[in-house]
């Protein structure tokens, strides 16, 4: 072995607590890093898969009834390679002996034209072809979906109920099924799985139904090779315009892969932003520990000089060091990542159900993490090292020059209540400004990371608080198959048992345009004076709509090049065809997709339509809720009803669980960087400053004392880092919040004050553990071997 190889690990022996707390460091980042990005990796090839298996569509559209006829004629439209319809309908459903309101989406499958798209892939029970005809007892055999029949326990021979056109109708659970169409299926993109089923069934029964025989009321098409999805949108809704089906969306505007999209975009940002906090506090503990390192062994550095030793072979021996630290981190890091990034995969598998879903860690993602990792160490220690290995060997042999002691800042402005210990101490922190800025930065930053990892259960109450408490202030919510007279409608839901009051809603999807630029987005139209369902800003400021006109959400008004004054068009995707102008009264700053709202009777008026209403909004009761939920289901027009009590339960239940194991990761890894910084910190200034502290050890002060010195150094660090964190974490929220912003959902910044407090608290424990190790050192300091060092 060389000399400078046995060198080598000599110094990694002695200073091997320093050494593991900085691979601990490099290790979080690179765990962050591995995490999120083989998780994205795994989602993303799984859905890539399964969407070519699957046969996943590029186009869909609805339409209110059209002849099977038609699909001739659409397959002639320039960039269509191929048309497949169905038979579909949202139905209320019931599991007997639970009362909780379920949304199904039953769709038609035609078992002697086995689909060409949108495969139906069975994960357990009979296969498609199997699917027989009604029981003895009326009951119809269906697939149902394999997250829903997991939320609720459902197996094959389970049975359910379902509202059909207006009839109870049983439906027999022959097996569970996945679907490129539904990986993710929540109502209205919640992730509320046990709110939410999707049936596949017979086609003939389920058009039989709803009269449909010989008609298709869902088209999923397929685009031919190099065409164009714009062009061939506008030639369906051309021939489907005179079936009510202008709706024609494209593969981003579907929900399920929308919420795909949206998660592997989040995922990406936080896979990246933390990580290069972690790296960047490593590289500076690095730098820091490589010149104190380098500044301490100038005498074996000059002697090494003297024996023939180049600078390049010297510099080579500390880079050695520095990726020997680094090796251990990034080996420390995969192995956590690739765990860390296994369990998260698992979390995804419960919102997107795949046949296959493996959590993989590709080759390409290790490489990236070694090259980053190297990257970064190297680049934050050459500089160090360079700058003493340069030295000629006369002047190495020297001991660096002191020093220049002066009075601190606070002296002089006057403040002169100072024992020693702290003017010692402050001194010390003004003689090195540089080291002293970069340690609080350090500490700053891991009180920056345990506040985003709490931010995100703070974000997430915050959401469910104004959609839920503020917003949605009524108890149950039923809406019709057709928007239908809402006076009648409100009466016959007043006479209901329990219902205390009635809010009429109207929602239009439609097509706005301004100048070139289109959007498909939905027009709510709400009471004029709303109680029980209120339009609330991200600032949970109720905005009124009676006389204000038509209010966009400044996403969808920056999208638009939208500004307040300007005139609208918007083109109606449901019933007869409409085209009408309006003018846009102010925007909104809220949470949930691109949307517009507007006075309710203002809609109708300017749609030319009488007193109509889609939903409804009760408030009922307290208990009452499952009573009129039953009584609702005597209701002809009511098509579904939800419970809001249940849906927020429903989301609570797998939201907390989720933000809790990322608040505790986070936390984990930002007490990591803490004490990574604090005690490196201290033991560089033990090592540095180990004579003076001796020396007054022999000159009568206590350990306590001379503990207080050092501490001390570490506790103004800990002090001043606390406040400039918390702006930091502030402002970090702040950015990622822009990045995570889309056109579906939009986290509000909402830190609460005990974020705040247990950043705090969790820095503070990292920092007494730390003076603890340290206090223990400063105690066993052998200050005869001590006082020996040549000055």
């Amino acid at each position: 072995m060389r000399a400078l190889d046995r060198k080598l690990l000599r110094d990694l022996r002695q200073m091997w607590s320093q050494a593991l707390t900085i691979a601990l460091v490099v290790a979080s980042g690179i765990a962050g890093f591995v995490t999120s990005l083989s998780a994205v990796d795994s989602l993303a090839l799984a859905r890539e898969r399964f969407y070519a298996e699957g046969r996943f569509a590029d186009l869909f559209a609805g339409v209110k009834r059209a002849p099977r006829a038609l699909e001739a004629s659409l397959r002639e439209v320039p960039g269509v390679a191929d048309v497949q319809t169905t038979v579909e309908a949202a139905v209320r459903v019931s599991i007997p002996g639970l009362p909780d309101p379920i949304i199904g989406q039953l769709i038609g499958l035609d078992r002697r034209q086995p689909p060409r798209m949108n495969l139906v892939s069975v994960s357990a029970g009979q296969r498609l072809e199997a699917l027989g005809d009604a029981g003895a007892d009326g009951s119809l055999p269906a697939l149902v979906n394999e997250g829903f029949a997991q939320a609720r326990g459902l197996h094959p021979g389970d049975v359910v109920d379902a509202l059909v056109n207006g009839k109870q109708r049983r439906l027999r659970i022959v097996g569970t099924a996945l679907s490129p169409e539904y990986i993710f299926a929540g109502l209205w993109g919640m992730p509320d799985l046990r709110g939410f089923g999707v049936f596949w069934l017979d086609r003939d029964a389920l058009a039989a139904a709803y009269d449909m025989q010989g008609a298709f009321n869902r088209i999923a098409v397929k685009l031919a090779p190099g065409a164009s999805a714009d062009d061939a949108m506008a030639g369906l809704a051309r021939q489907l315009a005179r079936y009510g089906g202008r709706d024609v969306h494209a593969r981003d505007d579907q929900v399920s892969h929308q919420m795909l999209d949206n998660e592997i975009k989040e995922q990406r940002v936080l896979g990246t932003v933390l990580p290069a906090i972690f790296l960047g506090v490593a590289a500076f503990l690095l730098n820091v520990v490589v010149t104190r390192l380098v500044g301490t062994q100038r005498e074996q550095i000059a002697a090494l000089k003297a024996l023939g030793y180049s600078n390049a072979s010297i510099a080579a021996h500390y880079l050695k060091l520095v990726l020997a630290i680094v090796a251990l981190g990034l080996a420390l890091g995969l192995g956590l990542g690739d765990r860390l990034g296994s369990a998260l995969t698992g979390l995804y598998a419960e919102f997107f159900h795949f046949p296959r879903f493996e959590h993989r860690l590709a080759a390409p993602l290790v490489l990236i993490s070694a090259a980053i990792t190297i990257g970064t160490a190297v680049l934050g220690t050459l500089s160090a090292i360079l700058a003493t290995v340069r030295l000629a060997p006369a002047e190495a042999m020297r001991p660096p020059a002191p020093g220049r002691y002066r009075r601190t800042l606070l002296e002089r402005l006057g403040v002169q209540a100072m024992g020693p210990a702290l003017r010692m101490t402050v001194r010390n922190m003004e003689r090195r400004p540089l080291r002293a800025a970069l340690a609080i930065g350090g500490v700053a930053a891991a009180v920056a990371i345990t506040i985003l990892g709490n931010y995100f259960r703070d974000a997430m109450e915050a959401i469910i608080d104004t959609q839920f408490t503020l917003s949605l202030r009524g108890d149950l919510t039923v809406w019709t198959a057709e928007p239908c007279d809402a006076a009648s409608a409100r009466l016959a839901l007043a006479r209901l048992p329990g219902v205390q009051g009635v809010e009429t809603t109207r929602f239009v999807p439609v097509e706005m345009s301004f100048g070139h630029r289109r959007e498909r987005v939905l027009v709510r139209g709400f009471a004029p004076r709303p109680e029980l369902y209120r339009v609330i800003d991200v600032d949970n400021r109720q905005i009124p709509l009676e006389g204000r006109g038509l209010l966009l959400t400044d996403r969808l008004a920056a999208k638009l090049g939208v500004r307040p004054g300007d005139r609208v068009w918007i083109e109606v995707l449901e019933g007869e065809p409409r085209r009408v102008a309006l003018e846009v009264g102010g925007t909104v700053r809220d949470m949930m997709g691109l949307n517009a709202y507007i006075d309710r009777n203002a809609l109708n008026q300017a749609l030319g339509d009488g007193d109509l209403g889609g939903g409804h909004v009760l408030a009922v009761q307290r208990g009452r809720e499952a009573e009129v939920l039953a009584a609702t289901q005597g209701l002809p027009r009511v098509a579904g009803a939800f419970s809001k009590a249940t849906m927020v339960r429903n989301m609570q239940e797998i939201s907390a669980r989720n933000v809790r194991i990322m608040s505790s990761i986070l936390t984990v890894f930002a007490s990591v960087i803490a004490v990574g910084v604090v005690y490196n910190n201290a033991r560089i200034v033990l090592a540095e400053r180990g004579w003076e502290l001796a020396s007054l050890r022999v000159l009568g002060f206590t350990r306590a004392e001379v503990s207080a010195m050092l501490l001390g150094e570490m506790a103004i660090t800990i002090a001043v880092a606390l406040p400039l964190g918390m702006l930091l974490g502030w402002a970090l929220i702040h950015a990622i919040s822009e990045l995570l912003k889309s056109d579906q959902f939009f986290f509000p910044v909402v830190i609460r004050a005990r974020t705040y407090a247990w950043a705090a608290l969790c820095v503070v424990a990292a920092g007494i553990a730390s003076g603890a190790v340290v206090r223990r050192r400063i105690d066993r300091l052998d200050m005869v071997a001590v006082l020996k060092t040549r000055e």
